[in-house]
């Protein structure tokens, strides 16, 4: 059976998200709007058939390299081939705007997910049945926030008798993202501007770190302290600061995403390990 695929708007994609992303649903909307809303650089499309829709966008960094980035099938409309032409068709756009490759993984800085959720088990079969291979694992952690101890009150002041302030960010945002892609890239520095909140910490006027969220709705991250300010405790007071803010927006957990040191959230918020991703990638040309 063939399906129709035509261009969409937002709205529209809203709409089927919300009622197909059965685990994102509470954000399925928020994330339309996100992917829709990328950095000025970025060439992104939103194509819809009858009861689904696909969002794929363009790298920035890297132009022969496309993404799906986000993929929705209502559930009463799943297993007729919507899914399959849905891809089919963000491939074709990808191709015509240059791209040699299309990965079902997150496209930095504005990005739904580091890849597929291993529990959308229908979208990675669709993957590997169109010829995707699987290349890298991704996870986030989990923090529960309701009745955790997110504290910092006896850490803040051991740093300010050590001459270090630490500060929610204000008119000083593109401050800090000009220290934030000093130190790491200009993609977590558009987080950092984006953001739903940003704290970060300094001494004589030299920023040492930085701590962000809800740049990708409801989640945690990036977060960073510069060399030469590890083992200051810099680290566990601006995540605590951020998941403080995250509880007071009425969020009763968040996820960290795309987490690499597993260590240091288990023990700063009892953070644990628990959405899994697999990345996706195929050549197309």
């Amino acid at each position: 059976m063939s399906h129709a695929v035509r261009a969409a708007d937002p709205a529209e994609a809203a709409l089927v998200a919300e009622a197909a992303l059965t685990l994102d649903a509470g954000e399925a909307a928020a994330l339309v709007g996100h992917l829709s809303r990328p950095p000025a650089d970025r060439r992104w499309t939103a194509l819809a058939t009858d009861g689904g829709v696909v969002m794929a966008s363009m790298s920035a960094q890297d132009p022969e390299v496309g993404h799906v980035d986000l993929l929705a099938v209502h559930p009463s409309a799943q297993g007729a081939g919507r899914g399959r032409a849905l891809v089919r068709a963000a491939e074709e756009w990808l191709a015509g705007q240059g791209a040699r490759q299309a990965r079902f993984a997150g496209n930095p800085p504005c990005y739904a997910w580091p890849g597929i959720d291993v529990r959308y088990t229908a979208a990675a079969c669709l993957a590997e049945s169109l010829g995707y291979e699987r290349y890298h694992v991704a996870w986030n952690m989990t923090a529960d926030l309701l009745d955790a101890d997110l504290s910092v009150e006896e850490d803040v002041a051991r740093l300010e008798k050590s001459g270090v302030a630490v500060r929610a960010a204000g008119g000083d945002r593109e401050r800090v993202a000009a220290f934030v892609e000093e130190h790491w890239n200009d993609r977590w520095a558009w987080e950092a501007v984006n953001a739903a909140g940003l704290h970060y910490a300094e001494r004589d006027g030299q920023i040492l770190g930085f701590a962000a969220w809800g740049s990708r709705p409801a989640w945690f991250g990036p977060m960073g302290t510069a060399p030469d300010a590890r083992g200051l405790g810099l680290g566990r007071v601006l995540l605590r600061r951020c998941l403080a803010d995250q509880r007071a927006a009425g969020q009763a957990g968040a996820q960290i995403g795309w987490v690499g040191p597993l260590r240091f959230y288990s023990r700063a918020v009892g953070a644990r390990a628990e959405r899994v991703f697999w990345l996706y990638r195929r050549d197309l040309a």
